[in-house]
């Protein structure tokens, strides 16, 4: 979005296409906790990054990221979009999350994203050389000899190519890849699917994050039971206690609560494996003063939050994906990746808390500026076939159940050599059957279905080639090394 929005404020005719139909729909629209900013200290913001990734995030991305933080913020979200952080009084209320040594996240409430994404979309609507189509999903990319065009659009079962200067794909994360995520639905992970196709480079894909607090009221229910417990909870003193009604975390890191989300997130499934539960006492503070949406979300689903709010680790950010320089570029000719498409190099193998939303707005500004000038060319798009449009009933949400728990159960939180391998075996005999019905089928189901189970299979095929536990890629199990 941010992307399209300095393009607009270039004055280039910008296309927005989406699959929502509503700002719901959108992943920045369920940010909770809020944005880091380096505030006065970039270099200790930047130790905070590399820590938490264990060393593994690209130090030249994440100077990119600290030294741009506070003017992206100042110029986009606060003088062009007037957004109302909180405050104390005395400026703003900073807050404190895990693994950040200072209290640099500005939010709103708990609910920063939508109070983002909300006059984003006023600032794009009020541009009359912007476009947005909304409930419209890119199929394929349009590429020839290393360079795309645009890409083939699908709304309402009608197919057309839309050509453009630059293409930029921000189309989220891969929720739909896990039975339980904290991703709006519909995250199929298409634009690393599409970029993928078509020949780009991808990377770190073997690090999947699993929030540690989120709430599953009924673990029966793979959508609407699910909703996340801001890590500012935890930042504000809330204690994570098992089953036994012990606090744990003081056990696991020095930093308990606070400490890097793939520690807390394997704490907590640990416990809840021995004890039977885990819950996030919120007993500590003023929660219904300090997080009013989170108390009305625990009342929607039936939650009392007084008794300890019942939590579990899930799928929540993809930091790898489409690999891009510092201003958003592909390996492919006028390809951009934003958001959490891209692979920035600033995440590693465990992101940051707050720093999502921040790598959109700093790499979205930077990408929008160096596309803005880029003149459209045309080509012959690619023929989409249609000869046999009827899909056996139930295919593709049966094959999305089959993927999901594939993933769960061999890709998830803990990995072993073996299970990689069955991960991949199932995985690429999915994308076999998948692939056959593209030759002759066009609808929008298969084929965010094949962007899946192309995106799964990287996931599966990167984990597996890599045989050290870091971060978010923890192997229970390491291979055997064979002796000379």
């Amino acid at each position: 979005m941010c992307g399209g929005a300095r393009r607009a404020r270039e004055g280039a005719d910008v296309t927005v296409a989406t699959k929502a139909t509503r700002p719901e729909g959108s992943s920045s629209w369920w940010a909770q906790g809020g944005i880091a900013v380096s505030k006065d200290d970039p270099e200790q913001f930047k130790q905070d990054i590399l820590t938490a990734s264990d060393g593994t995030a690209d130090p030249e991305a994440v100077d990119v990221l600290v030294e741009n933080a506070n003017d992206a913020v100042e110029d986009v979200l606060l003088e062009t979009l007037d957004v109302d952080f909180d405050g104390n009084g005395d400026g703003h209320d900073f807050g404190q999350e895990a693994a950040h040594s200072d209290e640099r996240i500005l939010h709103v409430d708990a609910s920063t994203g939508k109070a983002i994404h909300v006059p984003f979309l006023n600032y794009l609507d009020a541009h009359e050389n912007v476009e947005i189509l909304e409930d419209t999903a890119a199929l394929e990319l349009i590429r020839h000899e290393g360079q795309v065009y645009g890409a083939m659009l699908e709304s309402d079962g009608d197919v057309t190519p839309t050509f453009a200067g630059a293409t930029i794909l921000a189309t989220g994360g891969i929720g739909a890849l896990y039975p339980n995520s904290t991703n709006p639905v519909g995250m199929t992970g298409d634009g690393v699917g599409m970029a993928a196709l078509a020949g780009a480079d991808v990377a770190d894909m073997e690090y999947v994050q699993f929030h540690p607090t989120v709430c599953i009221p009924d673990e029966d229910d793979e959508e609407d039971g699910v909703f996340l417990v801001s890590e500012a909870v935890r930042g504000e003193g809330a204690h994570l206690i098992n089953g036994d009604g012990e606090r744990f975390m003081p056990d696991y890191h020095e930093d308990a609560e606070l400490a890097p989300r793939d520690v807390v997130a394997r704490a907590v499934d640990t416990e809840r494996e021995a004890t039977g539960e885990v819950r996030l006492d919120v007993s500590t503070f003023d929660f219904a003063e300090q997080f009013p949406d989170l108390v009305e979300l625990c009342e929607d689903h039936g939650v009392d939050y007084r008794e300890g709010i019942p939590v579990a680790p899930a799928e929540h950010f993809l930091c790898g994906g489409v690999v891009v320089d510092d201003r958003g570029r592909t390996s492919l000719s006028s390809l951009y990746a934003v958001g959490e498409t891209a692979r920035t190099g600033v995440h590693g193998a465990n992101r940051l808390a707050s720093t999502s939303l921040l790598e959109g707005l700093v790499w979205g500004l930077r990408a929008g500026e160096d596309a803005a000038d880029r003149e459209i060319q045309t080509m012959e798009p690619p023929e989409l076939l249609n000869r046999d449009p009827d899909l056996p009933d139930q295919f593709a949400h049966e094959k999305f159940r089959r993927l999901r728990r594939v993933m769960d159960e061999y890709v998830g939180l803990e990995r072993t050599p073996e299970d990689l391998q069955r991960a991949q075996a199932v995985l690429r005999r999915l994308k076999g059957e998948v692939d056959a019905y593209v030759r002759t089928r066009t609808a929008r189901s298969l084929y965010e279905l094949r962007h899946a189970s192309i995106t799964a299979l990287l996931i599966a095929r990167a984990a597996g080639e890599n045989d050290e536990s870091v971060g978010t890629h923890y192997l229970a199990e390491t291979p055997e090394v064979e002796a000379d």
